[in-house]
């Protein structure tokens, strides 16, 4: 880990920037300009380089949306980063504390068929279009109670108020986890996220082994609650399962719960505040969100496409492999850019302007084939309720001051702040 270490360092000190951009080539996202606005570059590697080899990242960067979605399907593609030459020379994983690394391992995020569609079965219940509707009144509640206390605030902003504790209070109400044990649950959530993006993670592995005990130690008070009183939920289900060891190993039951209570709240966070930034900027499009609920449907849509939460993902070339006559060799990295892929103008008319009637938008803003995202359809549910609601109370809100800074990563894309000024509706 220590040449991690050193690498994130140089990210932070902007080597990148200032002594490395020559060798860096057509892909800089350690760039502060590619941070306020990549979709220039992402252009940029459409029409001149759309399979481009960054020797930066030592991996294949892919932007055009065709591409990128075969490619998320192709089974010689793995998520099982284990299998990166990269990841080998670097020991990034033997360099883990043990149970961190079987956790990571064993997440749906790392794992392909077949133990991935066997885990992904057990909680795949949990996230159907049923189930998740009747989340939708509590949803709501959690909203309206959230612009309560907003409203009294002097210093309102979008993200502390709104978009940061919304998804982990719906999370946190669908596990069941004890109000006691959510105090400290952002904090943890947001020091562990660092696992998808070790290199610009704000905090180095201790952090992240720190937030990692920290969340273990809730869910495991969790799990034993509901093997002492199981109740007809998803963490009873899971922990059945998990008692049934051909079924869920006790590392599986720690990484699906890990997953479920950290990699939606983050994206949903910068969900809720990419979009509220696209409407602060954009005001001639928010009478669309009186339109009814389809309306407000096709507007979430827009909104993950327009800027996408998600940019990137990343696969593992199994065998040796050609994409659009580029030699993709064996154990080398694949980055698949989906925030490229939503703007790639073959695909979307106008690809950058925002258009709330956007109808036809195939966005691959969760991903696609079998990786598609778990909970698309709660993400989906908070950001209706949540931006509708917003807006509905606040009609004529404005920005108060700059938005930002933008977080600094490779793969996620949200607000650390959006301070807005609110104004409520005529009587």
């Amino acid at each position: 880990m220590d040449v991690l270490r050193i690498v994130r360092w140089m990210v932070r000190a902007e080597w990148p920037v200032r002594v490395l951009s020559p060798v860096i080539g057509r892909y800089n996202p350690f760039h502060p300009s590619f941070r306020r606005d990549p979709y220039r570059v992402y252009r940029r590697l459409q029409q001149q380089a759309p399979v481009y080899f960054s020797p930066a990242l030592r991996g294949w960067i892919v932007s055009r949306h065709g591409d990128v979605v075969r490619l998320l399907s192709d089974p010689r593609l793995s998520c099982d980063r284990r299998q990166a030459s990269m990841a080998k020379k670097l020991e990034i994983f033997e360099s883990m504390r043990p149970d961190l690394a079987q956790a990571v391992l064993r997440s749906l995020l790392m794992i392909d068929p077949p133990d991935h569609t066997r885990v992904r079965r057990l909680v795949s219940r949990a996230f159907t279009p049923r189930v998740v509707d009747r989340l939708a009144d509590s949803t709501a509640g959690r909203v309206a109670e959230l612009l309560d206390a907003m409203e009294k605030k002097g210093d309102p902003d979008v993200i502390r108020d709104l978009a940061d504790p919304l998804p982990l209070a719906v999370i946190a109400d669908l596990l069941g986890i004890p109000e006691e044990d959510r105090v400290r649950l952002k904090a943890l959530s947001n020091d562990f996220v660092g696992l998808l993006d070790p290199i610009q993670a704000e905090g180095g592995i201790d952090v992240m082994e720190r937030a990692f005990d920290g969340l273990l130690a809730v869910l495991h008070r969790l799990f034993a609650a509901r093997r002492r009183e199981p109740r007809d939920d998803l963490v009873s289900g899971l922990v059945r399962a998990g008692e049934q060891g051909d079924v869920l190993s006790e590392a599986e039951l720690d990484s699906l719960c890990l997953l479920l209570l950290v990699a939606g709240n983050e994206t949903t966070t910068n969900l809720i505040g990419n979009a509220t930034l696209a409407l602060l900027r954009h005001g001639e499009q928010r009478p669309v969100l009186g339109g009814g609920p389809e309306a407000l449907r096709l507007a979430v849509e827009e909104f993950l496409r327009f800027d996408s939460p998600i940019q990137a993902t990343d696969r593992v070339a199994t065998e040796d492999l050609e994409i659009d006559g580029h030699r993709v060799r064996k154990g080398q990295v694949v980055g698949l850019l989906l925030g490229g892929a939503n703007r790639d103008p073959a695909v979307f008319a106008r690809p950058d302007e925002l258009d709330l009637s956007r109808a036809d938008n195939p966005h691959v803003a969760f991903g696609h084939g079998v990786h598609f995202c778990l909970g698309a359809q709660l993400a989906r549910l908070e950001g209706r309720l949540a931006i509708g609601g917003l807006f509905e109370r606040f009609p004529d809100l404005a920005a108060r001051g700059d938005a930002g800074p933008w977080k600094r990563s490779l793969v996620l894309r949200g607000l650390q702040a959006l301070p807005v000024e609110l104004r409520a509706a005529a009587a």
